[in-house]
């Protein structure tokens, strides 16, 4: 509701902000960003093409400014800013984008790598041949025209397009609340399609998929999903995978070469990112097996050339790169188009239909047209045949007559007033004449040539081959099957003009997946005091001085595809892959070991080690409440970055986790030696513990009173003279050796 009480006008907000939503987001749907399902162009495309056929800028005439023709479309249809404009022209004549461009471009108007066009006054323009099967019959009537913008001109409503465009180039665009994603496909197999749905209107989408079984890009490549087509043409919408076309050379030095010669649609105008790509997966090692990259394309065609290191799996690496690169993308397909108004999403039969309906009806006016035309011409030609006949009483009349008007009236109406004549018999015939005003106008007009017989003759011949056109178009017009023959013979002369073989392959392809590739090497992590982790090459770690090493609390070595597993107080295995610890001189910091495997502040490790060499182990764990187990290394292979190592009672925590060789857990000669933190020591023969499961809480190692708890505990070999504990150095001979379970011992340590 809204009123008016003196001059200001009181509206509801909610009401005004959803009218006017309403009417901005119909005005983008209907007037920018979708097309018309009848000649498949958005408005900025049809007034550019018009205004271009205005400026007579046919396939047969120079180029013209692109700087005119954009200010001729803004000035006189799409007052919606230059840049737009220009951008909507040189799309059109991207033949990496659409398969029959509208615009034939003259000068730089960018490249499949991703170049810029260059300005509009450098560059210039004119109608392709493929435009010209939208715009021609413009001059006949077939398309309604409304005003343009400011009532100064007039444009059309739709192009009289002759072939299905909107299937063959395809488009995009966003809109409000939807968006259009239209592949372009083969215009053979498209205007085929038309032709079998005219032959069979009641032809299933399986049938026409036999004739279109795909989308065709511009750019060739690979639709691998084969399967999914079917349904993506019946509901109008899916998705579609597509990948680069490569092959295999032999390079040189023994190396193979991946060639990708053509690229998937959506990196079209993009070619330049993804060779960019390519090169810093090489330079960041994601991909080890790439030797070099380079592009080496030319008018000839793409190619861009992947060096590949000697001896690796070429296959696996193209696996990795379809995965990891836009080699291969998704391309998602939305059969929206505008019709009547209304934004609808069409199935690949209904969007035929549509376009059939639409020959029909352009069809009918074209004919209804020419009948007018050859009745019209019929007219004239009775008329001078007519006079022909009579030429010496036409003459008499002209001579008698004081005007054109006066003589005219005669022919017309047999009015004979004030004409002089030689006799009256004249006069007698002449009030018999009884000419149409258009005959009259070509019996005033013919020139004395036309009275020879030859011309006459002619006229004659004329007058037939018109009287069996206006039979022939009435025909048609009254028989819908004579119509759709017309369709179908003028739809195969265009199949033969823009013929073209199919560039995209369609195949269903089950990828499979990328298997890293490394290269085994031995490698040395290095753990300082403060827990900041990095790791060395063989050579590296040989090049280093003993003194610089031993600076550092841990050292393990280790192969480059193994993983660095490291036991904490809490009972947590974590385990780090070896390519995950960053390569570094030993004078970089490193990082810091919580970040690569994101263990809790309060969580402090106990030891580290290979898997390798932990699945090969015994291990040893001691917690803070005097529980001892063996368990087998075997029991920790695991995918998980972090897996409980043991049991734990309540309040209890790990206090050693020792990593023994196979031949060290068999041996008699090792003993296990614990510390309480009151200051009691215990030693026993590792013998006496029995191996466990890592589930398992374990048995008991010493007694504690309730008020003590075991500080430390780590396994020896007997010859061992001392062992270290909180940075500081203890005997291992003054530690009584007493029986497993047995209360710990007072001693001088």
């Amino acid at each position: 509701m809204s009123t008016t009480i003196d001059n200001i006008i009181q509206l509801d907000f909610y009401e005004e902000m959803k009218t006017s939503y309403r009417d901005y987001a119909m005005s983008v749907i209907v007037s920018r960003a979708l097309p018309d399902v009848r000649d498949g162009l958005k408005p900025v495309q049809r007034r550019i093409l018009y205004a271009m056929n205005e400026l007579n800028l046919s396939p047969d005439k120079p180029h013209r400014k692109s700087a005119r023709i954009v200010g001729d479309t803004m000035g006189k249809y799409h007052p919606h800013g230059d840049s737009s404009i220009y951008d909507a022209l040189v799309h059109m004549s991207e033949d990496y984008s659409l398969n029959i461009p509208l615009v034939d471009g003259h000068g730089n108007f960018g490249s499949i790598d991703g170049d810029g066009a260059a300005a509009m006054r450098y560059t210039e323009a004119r109608l392709s041949t493929g435009a010209m099967t939208l715009l021609n019959n413009l001059d006949k009537g077939l398309v309604d025209f409304i005003p343009n913008f400011d009532n100064s001109e007039k444009e059309p409503v739709v192009l009289p397009a002759m072939i299905p465009n909107l299937l063959i180039n395809g488009t995009t665009g966003i809109a409000v609340g939807m968006a259009t994603n239209i592949p372009p496909h083969n215009p053979y197999e498209v205007i085929s399609g038309a032709i079998a749905y005219i032959e069979k209107p009641s032809i299933t989408t399986a049938e026409l998929m036999e004739i279109i079984p795909g989308p065709d890009f511009p750019t060739g490549g690979i639709i691998t999903n084969n399967s999914a087509l079917e349904q993506i043409y019946e509901t109008g919408e899916g998705k579609i995978k597509v990948r680069a076309k490569t092959e295999i050379e032999n390079g040189e030095y023994g190396r193979k070469n991946i060639i990708i010669t053509e690229i998937p649609y959506t990196v079209a105008g993009n070619k330049t990112k993804l060779v960019e790509n390519l090169s810093m997966l090489m330079k960041d090692k994601v991909f080890d097996e790439i030797y070099d990259v380079r592009d080496e394309s030319s008018k000839e065609g793409i190619r861009i050339v992947i060096e590949v290191k000697k001896d690796r799996d070429v296959n696996n690496l193209l696996n990795g790169l379809f995965k990891k690169t836009a080699m291969e993308d998704t391309y998602s397909v939305n059969l929206l188009a505008v019709k009547a108004q209304q934004p609808i999403t069409f199935s690949l039969k209904s969007m035929i239909k549509e376009f059939i309906d639409f020959q029909v009806e352009l069809y009918t006016k074209e004919y209804k047209h020419l009948l007018d035309k050859a009745e019209k011409r019929l007219e004239i030609v009775d008329g001078l045949i007519r006079a022909t006949d009579v030429i010496d009483l036409i003459i008499e009349i002209l001579r008698g007559s004081s005007s054109v008007k006066q003589a005219k009236e005669c022919l017309v109406n047999g009015t004979t007033t004030d004409i002089k004549f030689k006799n009256p018999d004249s006069e007698y015939e002449a009030s018999k004449l009884n000419f149409t005003v258009n005959q009259a106008d070509a019996i005033l007009a013919m020139p004395l040539s036309r009275l020879v017989g030859l011309e006459i003759l002619k006229l004659t011949e004329e007058n037939k081959d018109l009287v069996d056109k206006i039979f022939e178009y009435k025909g048609i017009l009254s028989d819908n099957r004579q119509l759709l023959r017309q369709i179908k013979i003028r739809l195969k002369e265009f199949r033969r003009t823009f013929r073209t073989e199919r560039k995209t392959l369609i195949c269903e392809y089950v990828g499979e997946d990328y298997k890293e590739e490394v290269k085994i090497e031995d490698i040395y992590v290095l753990i300082d005091k403060f827990g900041y982790t990095k790791s060395l090459d063989n050579a590296a770690f040989a090049r280093t001085a003993p003194e610089t090493i031993s600076e550092f609390s841990h050292v393990v070595s280790m192969k480059n595809n193994d993983k660095l597993c490291m036991f904490t107080t809490k009972g947590n295995l974590f385990s780090i892959k070896a390519a995950s610890i960053p390569k570094a001189r030993v004078k970089d910091k490193g990082v810091l070991i919580q970040t690569l495997c994101k263990m809790e502040n309060d969580d402090d490790i106990l030891t580290f080690s290979g898997f390798e060499t932990l699945f090969d182990s015994q291990l040893v764990f001691i917690t803070k409440h005097g529980y001892v187990k063996k368990v087998s290394g075997v029991e920790f292979e695991t995918t998980r970055s972090m897996i409980a190592s043991t049991k734990l009672e309540d309040g209890d925590s790990l206090v050693g986790v020792c990593v023994l060789s196979a031949t060290e857990a068999l041996s008699d000669n090792m003993k296990v030696i614990l510390l309480t933190k009151k200051g009691l020591s215990l030693g026993f023969p590792l013998s006496e513990i029995t191996e466990l499961k890592k589930a398992s809480r374990g048995i008991k190692g010493i007694a504690l009173d309730s008020s003590d708890e075991l500080a430390f505990g780590c396994v020896v070999d007997a010859k061992t003279e001392t062992f270290s504990y909180n940075q500081k150095v203890y005997s291992a001979k003054k530690v009584k050796m007493r029986k497993r379970g047995a209360k710990g011992m007072k001693s001088s340590l």
